[in-house]
């Protein structure tokens, strides 16, 4: 397999390695936002967009899901209550640039095919449906109608509603998102796979199995008042760098953070706050007290460890170390927990970890000392084969201390888009529980289908197989977001029709199958007004709070539709003026749809009034609100798993793909990853140089990447080797680019996640 994603348009020849950074932010983020806002937006522009952005009045990040302040916590929002890498993705998508009609019809399918994402991303913000005929050589445009009209002539000439897979990205809001969903099991399929597959479903599977919900259990007053933070998998700097604020408050209040990575990331060192003199003129704040540079795939054997210490430790002092009054009272399967950790392979655990013992001892004294822990981690957990496990291990410390249900402490996965835990509380999940299908059943008078429907994986395989004939993404970049980019494209190609809501041109829209539509959206940061006024969106961020979006800024183009809009029109297209849902009504006034959410969704109850308070309302949480647990055993559930870690061949090495601190998911801002000091270019791969020479490869110079599975090989030409401090026989490079190295069927146990951070990969030198 040789398929790679265009390099024409990037010079890699002028990559510039510069020393890594040991402090995130500062002056230079500042500068960084300006420069960016002002180059896509203009001066008057950037003012008035950025003032509005994470404000009460204004709309949220189409970034990531970390919270805001909230008015309970006594906190007012500063003036800039945004990060360098929001201001980023408000400027991409309220850029002034345009993708017009006359666009593409210089620019043929073939052309752009053969462009790399960045420069697809940097053309601008699309302003009219469009549709590539069958055999057709450039994407023409189509009127809204004829659009919806080709799609319901698609839909209803399949056998089968399943053979349809309706894709939906985070980004999408918490009306739009519940329409959708509606549309499709009124269509009579569960085929809802979503961004959330391929990266928290392993904390949601592992959450639900040990507490009874697949979410966090903190909130931000919580992180702000831990005495320990454990940072595991995860490079907020990057991904979520307005974490780093929270993490600079906690420090403040005297608490000790300890981070677990297999790279030591900026913002897991110092944070140099812009919004404080201390960050503009002195040292900033030290993040991170403990570094543990663990080998990848090392955690599960870690907590492990630590569960142990803690356990002897007990053992020799009972009542010191563990909470035995929740343990009695609240937890289940404690004493099989126990025996299984009570002896444990040491020699597994060095080699799994790479770490040496005083520091997983030291490590575990921390927890052991602490009164109020909260653990954060992200997809440097998720994405591995036994991640469900690691989660599952991470949460046994915090029931065996106590840690669940107490101010301070807590279970925080850190989710990544900015509304995908929102999409599945509205219900965009391939196996949603059976009481949220009768409550949609009795509501609407609709039968629900009950078959569970394609994750993203399994739609991958169903296209391929030819079970999936019509793809329709709701946002997003599914082709650039997914593993084995040759085998995915060949199933997008191999469809009927694909259509892509969108905001920008992206590689799905020059991977399509025999027709293609593009159906161009409202951004976040757009007014939305339909006939009865204007519209406001909700969504909910990664610690359950759901509070309103109000776009300001005139659409990009009149042609543009609402994603509501969007939805609503087609399932009147589809299921006819006369169903027996009012999508006519949902469309002209979102209330309409919150009242039926309030009807359906568990702890929406009057969810108009509520989302309109300032910071909106939180969502019920059984084990953080009254240590109540809905598990199967009414209990929280200690699990026991055997130690899994990955096993690397001798001249081999094992790769995780990661962001450059230039992007955000598949979008791709700038050419800039400066806090590893990696300048102008993409295609690159970070080894440790004591691996290089091992290996005998050297510094600078351009090799292929060789993933190597059971079924077959696949293959990354042209990258340039950078000498980088990873954990030995560890590598790194970034996704989408390293996407075709993954292989399809490498997934997380229960969970199906692609397993993107544990590949097995060789060098190979170039002829």
């Amino acid at each position: 397999m040789t398929r790679n994603a265009p390099t024409d348009d990037i010079d890699e020849a002028a990559l510039e390695v510069h020393k890594p950074k040991h402090w995130a932010a500062g002056v230079p983020g500042v500068a960084v936002s300006l420069l960016r806002s002002v180059e896509q937006m203009g001066t008057g522009r950037t003012v008035r967009t950025l003032r509005l952005l994470n404000q009460r009045e204004g709309f949220d990040c189409p970034g990531c899901a970390w919270p805001e302040p909230q008015a309970a916590d006594g906190e007012h929002r500063k003036l800039a209550e945004f990060c360098e890498n929001g201001a980023k993705a408000v400027a991409e998508e309220a850029t002034k640039r345009r993708v017009t009609p006359e666009f593409f019809a210089a620019h043929p399918v073939a052309e752009l095919a053969g462009k790399t994402d960045y420069w697809l991303g940097q053309q601008g913000r699309l302003t009219h449906p469009m549709v590539l005929r069958e055999d057709g050589t450039h994407y023409e445009p189509i009127s809204w109608e004829d659009a919806f009209g080709l799609i319901a002539e698609k839909l209803k000439g399949l056998a089968s509603p399943d053979e349809a897979i309706f894709y939906t990205s985070g980004r999408t809001s918490n009306e739009a998102a519940f329409t959708y969903q509606l549309l499709v099991r009124s269509f009579g399929t569960n085929n809802l796979p979503d961004c959330s597959n391929m990266c928290h479903e392993s904390s949601g599977a592992a959450l639900t199995e040990s507490t009874g919900i697949g979410k966090g259990s903190v909130s931000l007053a919580d992180v702000h008042h831990a005495d320990l933070i454990v940072v595991v998998g995860q490079n907020p700097g990057t991904n979520h760098p307005r974490m780093l604020s929270a993490l600079e408050e906690a420090k403040g209040n005297g608490a000790r953070v300890i981070a677990v990575n297999p790279l030591p990331e900026a913002g897991l060192m110092r944070f140099k706050n812009p919004q404080n003199p201390r960050g503009v003129i002195g040292k900033g704040t030290p993040l991170a007290d403990e570094f543990a540079q663990i080998r990848l795939g090392g955690d599960l054997a870690l907590f492990q460890a630590i569960g142990h210490l803690l356990l002897s430790w007990e053992e020799a002092a009972p009542g010191t170390v563990l909470d035995h009054e929740f343990i009695d009272s609240a937890t289940h399967g404690f004493e099989d927990y126990a025996k299984h950790l009570r002896e444990i392979d040491w020699a597994a655990i060095d080699s799994a970890t790479g770490l040496s013992r005083e520091q997983i001892v030291r490590i575990a004294r921390m927890i052991a000392e602490s009164e109020r822990t909260v653990y954060c981690w992200a997809m440097g957990v998720t994405q591995h084969k036994h991640a469900v496990a690691t989660i599952q291990e991470i949460t046994n410390l915090a029931l065996a201390r106590g840690m669940i249900g107490k101010p301070g402490a807590g279970l925080c996965p850190v989710r990544g888009h900015s509304n995908v835990q929102g999409d599945r509380t509205m219900g965009v999940w391939e196996k949603m529980p059976e009481p949220f299908m009768a409550a949609l059943e009795r509501e609407f008078g609709i039968p629900v289908p009950r078959k569970h429907g394609f994750d993203t994986v399994d739609a991958i395989r169903a296209m391929r197989d030819g079970r999936g004939k019509v793809f329709f993404g709701m946002g997003g970049n599914f082709a650039a977001a997914t593993p084995d980019s040759e085998l995915t494209e060949r199933a997008l190609e191999s469809c009927e029709l694909t259509v892509q809501v969108s905001t920008k041109l992206n590689r799905s829209h020059v991977v399509h199958g025999k027709q293609a539509l593009i159906l161009p959206t409202l951004g976040r940061t757009e007014l939305d007004a339909q006939s009865s006024g204007r519209q406001f969106v909700t969504v909910e961020d990664s610690m359950s709070c759901v509070h309103p979006s109000r776009g300001r800024l005139q659409p990009a183009s009149e042609h543009l539709l609402s994603e509501v809009a969007i939805v609503c029109r087609l399932a009147r297209t589809v299921l006819g003026e006369d169903h027996v849902v009012p999508w006519r009504e949902f469309e002209q006034d979102y209330d309409r749809i919150r009242d039926r959410i309030a009807r359906v969704v568990p702890g929406c109850d009057d969810y108009n009034a509520k989302v309109r308070r300032p910071d909106g309302f939180v969502l019920p949480h059984p084990p953080r609100d009254s240590r109540e647990f809905r598990t199967g055993t009414g209990k929280a559930n200690f699990t026991s798993s055997e130690l899994e870690f990955p096993q690397v061949p001798e001249g081999r090495l094992l790769l995780q793909t990661l962001r450059s601190h230039d992007q955000y998911n598949t979008t791709i801002y700038g050419l800039s990853d400066r806090y590893r000091g990696i300048e102008d270019a993409r295609r690159v791969v970070l080894v440790n140089a004591k691996d290089l020479a091992e290996l005998g490869f050297a510094d600078g110079e351009i090799v292929d990447l060789v993933s190597e599975w059971e079924d077959a090989e696949r293959r990354a030409e042209k990258f340039r080797i950078v000498a980088y401090s990873t954990a030995p026989g560890c590598a790194a490079a970034y996704f989408p680019e390293a996407n075709a190295l993954v292989p399809l069927d490498s997934t997380a146990k229960k969970s199906n996640t692609p397993v993107s951070k544990a590949v097995v990969i060789r060098l190979e030198h170039r002829a």
